[in-house]
C-alpha cells in the first residue's frame, strides 16, 4: 500500500458520522437506565428497564461496528491509488444504517427475540449478514494477496472474516436441536459473543496501528515483530477468549484458564505497542495530531487499568464472587468506553476532525477530555465497589434482605449516575464538532 493519501472514498466517512449518533444514543439510554437505579419505577410506564437495556447495549455495539467499518474503509482508501466499487460502499452503508435504526425502533415497540445481547428479532439478521458479506467483498476487492502486507491488513482481513462466522454462529439458537439444549445453547451463545468481540477488536487494533504509522510518518510499527505478536495473540484470543465467560457452566477448566491468560497477554502487548510508540514520537509529530494522540494515550491507560482488573477476575476463587455482579459491568464499560471508544474517537478525530471551521480549541478540548476521563474513572470504580458489596452479600450474608443491600449500595449508584452524566457531557462536547464536520463533508459531495 502507498501510505496516507487523502481518502478516495469520502462516503466511508459517513459510517463514522452515523456511528457517533449511535454513541450518543447509547449514552442517552444508559443515563435513563441509570436513573431507574436511583429512582425505582421512574419512567417505567414509558421505557422500562427491559427496553432500556437492549437499547443501550445495541446502540453501543452499533457505534463500535459503524465506526470500525468507517475507519477500515477510509484507511484502506488512503493507501490506494484508485477508489474501487464506491456503489458497494454506499450499499453497505445503507444496509447497516437502516437495519440498526429499525432494530432500535423495534425495541421501543417491545419486539425482542429474548437473547442476552442480540435481542432483536432474527429477521433483522438477514440484512446484517448481507451487509457484512458486502463489506467482505469490498475488502477483498482491494487486496489480491496478503504477502508482504503490514500487520493491519492481516488484522482487518481476520476481523472481517471471523465476524461473519461468529455472527452466523450466534444465530444457531434458531435450530431446535440447539435451542432445546440449555447448556449447549448458553455455551454457543457466550462463545460466539466473546469471539465476536475479538473480531471487531481486530478491526479496531488494526486501525490503531495504521493510525500510529500515519502519525509517525513511517511503517515501523505495522511491520514490527511486536505488532505481529499482537496479531497472533489476538487471533488466538478471538478463538478462545470466550472460555472465561463460562465459569459457571460444566466445561473443562483448562479452556477457561487458557482464555484468561491469552486475553491478558493480548492487552499487555497492545499497551506495550502504544506506550513504546508514544515514547518515540517527536513533539512536532504529537502536536500535529494532538487530539488523536490524546485518545490513543487514554486508551493505553485504560488497557492497563482493565488488565489489572482482569488479572483479579482470572482467579477462579475470585471469579465466583465477581460473576454476575457490577464488577463484570465495570470491566465491560472499561473495555467498551475506555479502550474501544477512545481508539474509535482517535480515528474519528483523524478522519473527521481536520475541518478548521469546527475544531475545538486546545483548551476546550482539554477540559472536555479531562471531564470524560475523570467521569469514566469514577464510574468504573463505583461499579467495581458495588460489585464487591453484592458479592459479599451473596456469599457471606445470605440472610440479610436484598432491600438492605440495596440501601448500602445506593450512595455508589448516586456516584455512578453523576459520573455517567459527566461522561455524557464530556463526550457530547467532544463529538459535536465531529458531527458538524461529518455533515459538512456529506453535504458537499
Amino acid at each position: 500500500m502507498e501510505p496516507y493519501h487523502n481518502s478516495r472514498l469520502p462516503y466511508a466517512r459517513n459510517f463514522l458520522t452515523v456511528g457517533l449518533f449511535f454513541l450518543m444514543a447509547a449514552l442517552l439510554f444508559g443515563l435513563l437506565a441509570a436513573m431507574q437505579y436511583n429512582v425505582p419505577g421512574w419512567g417505567r410506564d414509558v421505557f422500562s428497564f427491559e427496553k432500556l437495556r437492549p437499547l443501550h447495549v445495541s446502540s453501543a455495539v452499533f457505534w463500535i461496528l459503524m465506526a470500525a467499518m468507517g475507519a477500515v474503509l477510509t484507511y484502506i482508501s488512503e493507501g490506494e491509488n484508485t477508489a474501487r466499487k464506491p456503489a458497494w460502499i454506499k450499499g453497505q452503508f445503507y444496509l447497516f444504517t437502516f437495519s440498526f435504526v429499525a432494530i432500535l425502533l423495534s425495541y421501543c415497540f417491545g419486539i425482542f427475540s429474548g437473547r442476552e445481547y442480540w435481542e432483536f428479532h432474527p429477521y433483522f439478521s438477514i440484512p446484517i449478514v448481507i451487509g457484512w458479506i458486502v463489506f467482505l467483498l469490498n475488502f477483498f476487492h482491494y487486496f489480491k494477496t496478503l504477502k508482504h502486507q503490514p500487520v493491519y491488513i492481516w488484522m482487518w482481513m481476520t476481523g472481517v472474516v471471523f465476524f461473519l462466522f461468529t455472527y452466523l454462529e450466534s444465530n444457531l439458537w434458531l435450530l431446535p436441536g440447539v435451542r432445546h439444549r440449555l447448556v449447549q445453547d448458553m455455551t454457543i451463545q457466550w462463545k460466539s459473543y466473546g469471539s465476536m468481540v475479538g473480531a471487531w477488536n481486530m478491526l479496531i487494533y488494526g486501525s490503531s496501528i495504521f493510525l500510529m504509522d500515519k502519525i509517525a510518518g513511517n511503517q515501523t510499527y505495522s511491520r514490527s515483530p511486536m505488532a505481529f505478536a499482537l496479531y497472533a495473540l489476538s487471533l488466538f484470543n478471538l478463538m478462545f477468549n470466550w472460555g472465561h465467560h463460562i465459569y459457571t457452566l460444566p466445561t473443562a477448566p483448562y479452556v477457561k484458564y487458557i482464555a484468561y491468560f491469552v486475553s491478558m497477554t493480548e492487552l499487555f502487548i497492545l499497551g506495550r505497542i502504544i506506550y513504546g510508540w508514544s515514547q518515540t514520537l517527536s513533539t512536532a509529530r504529537k502536536y500535529a495530531h494532538i487530539y488523536s494522540y490524546k485518545f490513543l494515550f487514554a486508551a493505553d491507560a485504560w488497557v492497563f487499568a482493565n488488565l489489572g482488573l482482569a488479572i483479579v477476575m482470572s482467579v477462579p476463587a475470585f471469579n465466583i464472587y465477581m460473576h454476575g455482579t457490577h464488577v463484570i459491568v465495570g470491566h465491560t464499560m472499561g473495555t467498551t468506553i475506555g479502550i474501544n471508544t477512545m481508539l474509535l474517537l482517535a480515528f474519528a478525530y483523524n478522519i473527521l476532525g481536520n475541518d478548521s471551521r469546527y475544531q475545538l480549541s486546545t483548551t476546550r478540548f482539554s477540559v472536555a477530555y479531562n471531564i470524560t476521563q475523570i467521569s469514566l474513572a469514577s464510574f468504573w470504580i463505583a461499579l467495581i465497589v458495588a460489585g464487591f458489596l453484592k458479592s459479599y452479600w451473596q456469599m457471606m450474608e445470605p440472610t440479610i434482605a436484598y432491600g438492605e443491600l440495596w440501601n448500602r449500595m445506593r450512595p455508589l449508584f448516586y456516584i455512578f449516575y453523576v459520573a455517567g452524566l459527566g461522561l455524557a457531557v464530556g463526550l457530547l462536547y467532544l463529538v459535536v464538532p465531529l458531527l458538524r464536520s461529518g455533515f459538512s463533508k456529506a453535504s458537499s459531495k
